[in-house]
C-alpha cells in the first residue's frame, strides 16, 4: 500500500475516533495528549542521527562533486526569497481582506515573552560536540556539528576511507530506520488527527475564527497549488510541479495535524529520494536547511494574525509604514524559529506584540484559543516551502536522478 494512502486511512480513522469514543472529559483529553506526545517522540526519535550521518556524507560527496558552493548558494537564495514571497503576501492577504474584529478578553500575564536571541546564539555553539546531538528539538547545532565532520573529511580522503565507508554505511542505516519508523507514524497519526479534531472543534465552535481560518486555507491552496508550481515551471528545466505537490501529500498531513516542522523532516527526506529522486548529497543537506530556517508560513500567519489583533483593538486604518514595520519584523522574527519546532509561531506572535506596544502587549490573548490551529497553519507553509525548494535546489544542481526526475 502507497504511504499517503495509509496515511489518510490514519487520518480518517482518527476522525471517525474524535466523534465516536468519549474523549471531551478531562481525563480523556489528558490521556490522549499523553498518547498523540509520545506519537511525536517516537517520528522524532531517529531525527538526529538521522541528520547527522546523513549531513556527514552530503557535505563530503557535494565537495567530491564540487557542488558545494554551488548547492548552498541555491539553498540560501531559495529560503531568503520563499521567506519574503510568503511575507509580502501575508501583507497583500491582509491590506485586500479585512477579517472580523474578534472580541476584546481581558486575562492577566505573569510575564512578557521575549525571544532570548543570546541564548538562541550560545545553544548553537555547545560546550561538547556531544551535546549537540543530545538536544532533540533545536536541529541546528548537530547540522553544524556534522557540516564541521564532513569539510574535515574533505581534507584527507586517504587515511580516512575506513571512516567515511562506516559513516555512509550509518547514514544509510538511518535512513532505513526512520523510513520503518516513518510507515509506523500512520498509525501513529490516528492519535495525533484524533486530538488535534477534538481541539479544531472546540476552536471552530465559537465561531470567532472561522473568517481566519477560511483565510489562511485559501491562501496555502493559492501557494502550494499556483505560486510554487509556477516558480518550478519558470526555475527548473523540465520541472514537474505537480509531482512535486503529489511527493507533498504525507508531509502536508504529518506537519498540518501535528503542528510539528521536525516530524516531518524525515518524511521528507524519504519521499525527495523515492518519489522525486534528489540524491542523498542534495537530500542529506538541503532539507535540513529548509526545516530551520524557511519559516516563511510562520512569517505569513504571524502577519495576519497581529493585524487581526490590531484591528480587534482600533477601529482606525493601520499605517502603511507600521505594516512595513510589522512584516519586516515578522520575516526577521522567522529566521529565529528553528529551535522551536512546536509553537514557535505564537511565541514569533507574542513577541511581535510585545515590540510593538502601543497597548497591545498582550493582544496575542485574543488568539490563544486558536493557537494550535495557527501554528498548523505555519507549519503547513513551512512543509511545502522545503518540498518545493529542495527539488528546486536539486534540479539546478544537477542533484536528480534521471529515471525518476
Amino acid at each position: 500500500m502507497k504511504i499517503w494512502m495509509k496515511y489518510l486511512i490514519g487520518i480518517t480513522l482518527g476522525l471517525v475516533a474524535a466523534f465516536i469514543l468519549p474523549l471531551d472529559s478531562l481525563q480523556g483529553s489528558s490521556i490522549l495528549s499523553f498518547i498523540t506526545e509520545i506519537v511525536i517522540r517516537i517520528g522524532r526519535y531517529t531525527l538526529i542521527p538521522l541528520l547527522f550521518f546523513s549531513g556527514i556524507m552530503a557535505v563530503y560527496r557535494l565537495n567530491d562533486a564540487k557542488l558545494i558552493g554551488k548547492t548552498v548558494l541555491w539553498t540560501v537564495t531559495v529560503i531568503v526569497i520563499s521567506s519574503l514571497l510568503l511575507t509580502i503576501l501575508g501583507f497583500i492577504a491582509i491590506v485586500v481582506v479585512k477579517l472580523p474584529r474578534i472580541p476584546i478578553i481581558t486575562e492577566k500575564v505573569s510575564q512578557a515573552t521575549t525571544l532570548d536571541i543570546q541564548g538562541m546564539v550560545r545553544s548553537m555553539i555547545p560546550f561538547s560536540s556531544i551535546d549537540s546531538l543530545s538536544e532533540g528539538s533545536f536541529l541546528l547545532p548537530a547540522f553544524i556539528f556534522a557540516m564541521i565532520v564532513g569539510a574535515g573529511c574533505c581534507m584527507e580522503h586517504s587515511n580516512l576511507k575506513p571512516i567515511l565507508s562506516l559513516t555512509d554505511s550509518l547514514s544509510e542505516l538511518f535512513f532505513n530506520v526512520s523510513t520503518l519508523f516513518t510507515d509506523l507514524l500512520s498509525v501513529g497519526i490516528i492519535a495525533i488527527m484524533c486530538n488535534w479534531t477534538i481541539q479544531f472543534r472546540n476552536i471552530i465552535k465559537s465561531g470567532v475564527f472561522t473568517p481566519l481560518i477560511i483565510m489562511l486555507t485559501v491562501i496555502f491552496i493559492v501557494v502550494a497549488g499556483g505560486i510554487y508550481p509556477l516558480v518550478i515551471r519558470l526555475l527548473c528545466r523540465g520541472g514537474k510541479p505537480y509531482k512535486v505537490l503529489n511527493a507533498c501529500i504525507v508531509p502536508f498531513i504529518t506537519a498540518f495535524f501535528s503542528g510539528d516542522t521536525n516530524l516531518t523532516l524525515p518524511i521528507n527526506m524519504r519521499l525527495g529520494k523515492e518519489k522525486l529522486g534528489i540524491r542523498q548529497r542534495t537530500n542529506g543537506f538541503t532539507y535540513p536547511l529548509f526545516s530551520i530556517f524557511a519559516r516563511g508560513g510562520s512569517a505569513l500567519v504571524v502577519i495576519i494574525s497581529f493585524v487581526v489583533i490590531w484591528r480587534s483593538y482600533s477601529t482606525l486604518n493601520i499605517e502603511f509604514f507600521d505594516m512595513l514595520w510589522i512584516s519586516g519584523t515578522a520575516f526577521l522574527l522567522s529566521f529565529l524559529l528553528g529551535g522551536m519546532p512546536v509553537g514557535g509561531t505564537f511565541i514569533a506572535l507574542t513577541v511581535l506584540c510585545t515590540m510593538y506596544g502601543r497597548g497591545m502587549e498582550t493582544g496575542y490573548l485574543l488568539l490563544k484559543p486558536a493557537a494550535a490551529i495557527i501554528g498548523s497553519f505555519a507549519a503547513l507553509f513551512d512543509a511545502a516551502t522545503a518540498m518545493f525548494g529542495t527539488y528546486i535546489v536539486a534540479n539546478n544542481t544537477k542533484t536528480i536522478e534521471k529515471h525518476r526526475a
